[in-house]
């Protein structure tokens, strides 16, 4: 029998979830087939209503080597397992003669601990042995997540925090959940044949494609212990959020409240001269961070330097004495013990990362209003750790459908650790990259509204011609509007405002779930939804109900974000433009994605309105509006006020 061709294997998978192939789709199959094939690698923008899923799926199990898909958001991890891939294999097994087997694999805290569950939580020495069923009221809220929660776990297949729905907060699934370093092991725990990750775990060995999330695979490539099965092609999709997940993960923390948490799990477990040793450390950090002001450490204080000594050697020698002493009156103490030497390990480890001040790495303090100060310390990049764990001994596919920035993918190839397109060397990955386009006509359906006659952004004040331009933006659209703001604080004072001028229902996140505003702003064709970061990149919302997308200015990170200014100052070092490299590329990436929200169907139509001068007249302006979709352009107010209005016109006609 022949081997089925590509195209027909596409066409196979299209038809079978109701899809229209797309001339993009078919384009991206073919240079992901081909980049499998050769294990080269390939950074492929495919605008949104491309079809990538089925772009990268149908090349990666026509391959029939195995495959991990590496995802941001929890939505596609389970657009792809529910619904893409069922989908896609029940199409090509005929063609295929076999049935590609997959299955989802995350973090172990994602699931539900059995040990936990049956044996409660091992806490503080003043708490008692605390068993959360029997101490949270049945009555309040965590009493009936966790009651719940043991229901659920009679009745789960997956034990994944996923699958339990209504969800629950981080609190309450905290009391069933471990960290990887908490875990007894399943030889060592009594309920390790039943364990939940571990069953994940097996099932991923034995899948041909593993769905997993960018946060494993950065731990995957940190920790260098394997956490995911070899592999012969990685797939990162989302992929313009790749770096930040991955620094996340490379990200070390101290708080005082995590230091005497540790303090006080190790205490009852070693000779009281190692405990009294990690009090006094933590005693002296805990005063100085009720000093520290916010900001980046160029240099370690010297009296910081003493404390993270000090908690260094102390905690080290708690490790060493929690390995000894065995303490019979202390009930589950493996469980006790496996706990305690995680939070002291992680205490250990983040004081001797910035006592020997790498070069490579960024500590600063930071303030938070309910939690108080925190140290931190995050690598200065991770393009070398991504080039050297990421682009060896595999093919990798990158796609999103915002990697071009400014008119090319160089820059966030650099950021990944790729030299720029087309440059051979030792040591240097070779990889291209591909624009497949979008089935949308950009120029028809959306214009690009700069409010070239306002005043710049200051970084503070009321900005009052903003919000009369907002206010009269809003009014011709007939509500319709996904508001995108820099700071929470000017998304509440826009809707305060708006509140006060029109009679349009205004949603504000913060003021509900997420879930609940987006379903509600979807719903009601007239109301607007005005919110920060996550709505950057997190609404989907066809149709007549997003009509006008608005950023109140260009989303430069902030002047005093201690790793955003070390990277630029380190690029500026080096000879290169630090500001166009780190500044501007970060903007151009949230408004990429924040102008995508506008345009998600065939037939939609609207303004993205950007109310910052700077987009038309600044020198830098033109590589940002490079990066956006080819919306027709336009600094009229006048014009763009008459075009909303028959936006609104027809698309009350169309009820």
């Amino acid at each position: 029998m022949t081997k089925p061709s590509l195209p027909e294997l596409l066409h196979a998978a299209v038809t079978a979830v109701g899809g229209v192939e797309r001339p993009g789709q078919v384009t991206m199959a073919e240079a992901v087939a081909t980049a499998v094939d050769d294990g080269s690698h390939l950074l492929v923008q495919a605008g949104t209503g491309t079809g990538k899923s089925l772009g990268y799926l149908v090349p990666a199990l026509a391959h029939g080597e195995r495959v991990v898909i590496a995802t941001a958001t929890l939505a596609l991890q389970r657009q792809l397992v529910e619904r893409d891939l069922p989908r896609t294999v029940d199409a090509l097994h005929p063609l295929l003669r076999r049935r590609p087997e997959f299955a989802m694999l995350k973090g172990r805290s994602n699931y539900l601990c059995l040990h936990r569950l049956h044996e409660g939580v091992p806490q503080e020495e003043e708490d008692g042995l605390f068993d959360p069923f029997e101490a949270a009221a049945p009555t309040s809220k965590l009493g009936q997540d966790l009651l719940r929660m043991r229901d659920w776990a009679d009745e789960t297949e997956t034990g994944d925090r996923d699958d339990l729905t209504p969800g629950v907060s981080d609190r309450a699934w905290g009391q069933i959940s471990v960290s990887s370093r908490e875990c007894l092991g399943a030889s060592k725990c009594a309920y390790g044949a039943e364990c939940f990750a571990e069953m994940a775990r097996e099932r991923a060995k034995l899948s041909d494609v593993v769905v997993t999330n960018h946060a494993l695979l950065a731990i995957d490539a940190i920790e260098g212990a394997p956490v995911l099965p070899s592999h012969e092609v990685l797939i990162i999709d989302e992929a313009h959020e790749l770096v930040s997940r991955v620094t996340g993960a490379a990200t070390g923390e101290l708080t005082p409240g995590q230091v005497n948490r540790a303090v006080r799990r190790a205490a009852k477990l070693v000779n009281e001269k190692a405990a009294d040793a990690l009090q006094t450390a933590a005693e002296t950090f805990e005063r100085l961070m009720e000093l520290a002001l916010p900001g980046r450490l160029e240099e370690i204080p010297e009296d910081l330097g003493y404390a993270l000594l000090a908690l260094r050697d102390a905690s080290r020698n708690v490790i060493s004495a929690l390995g000894s002493t065995r303490d019979k009156s202390v009930q589950d103490e493996d469980a006790v013990r496996k706990q305690a030497l995680a939070a002291v390990e992680n205490i250990h480890g983040v004081a001797e990362r910035i006592t020997q001040g790498s070069e490579y790495d960024v500590v600063w303090y930071e303030r938070h209003d309910r939690f108080g100060a925190s140290l931190r310390v995050a690598p200065l990049t991770v393009s070398g750790l991504l080039r050297e764990k990421l682009f060896t001994e595999r093919s990798v596919v990158l796609t999103s459908a915002t990697l071009k920035l400014g008119g090319d993918f160089n820059g966030v190839g650099a950021s990944l650790g790729l030299s720029p397109e087309g440059i051979a060397g030792e040591d240097v990955p070779q990889w291209k990259g591909l624009d497949v386009g979008s089935p949308f006509d950009y120029p028809k359906q959306g214009i690009l509204y700069v409010a070239r006659h306002l005043a710049t952004p200051g970084r503070e004040g009321s900005r009052s011609d903003m919000m009369d331009e907002l206010s009269e933006l809003v009014e011709a659209a007939g509500g319709r509007t996904l508001g995108l703001f820099s700071s929470m604080r000017a998304a509440q004072a826009a809707a305060e405002e708006l509140r006060g001028r029109l009679d349009n229902r205004i949603l504000l996140q913060g003021e509900e779930t997420l879930g609940e505003l987006i379903k509600a702003f979807a719903a009601e064709p007239e109301t607007c939804l005005f919110g920060t970061l996550s709505l950057w990149q997190g609404v989907d919302v066809p149709g007549p109900s997003c009509q006008l997308v608005v950023m109140d200015r260009i989303p430069f990170p902030r002047p005093d974000d201690p790793l955003m200014s070390a990277r630029q100052k380190a690029v500026e070092e080096s000879g290169g433009n630090g500001f166009m490299a780190v500044a501007a590329t970060h903007a151009a990436l949230l408004m990429a994605q924040g102008a995508g929200r506008l345009v998600r169907a065939t037939g939609d139509r609207g303004v993205v309105a950007v109310l910052d001068p700077r987009l038309a007249n600044a020198r830098y302006g033109s590589y940002l509006r490079a990066s956006l979709p080819d919306f027709w352009y336009t600094t009229d107010r006048n014009q763009v006020r008459r075009s909303l209005s028959a936006i609104d016109a027809a698309a009350k006609a169309a009820l």
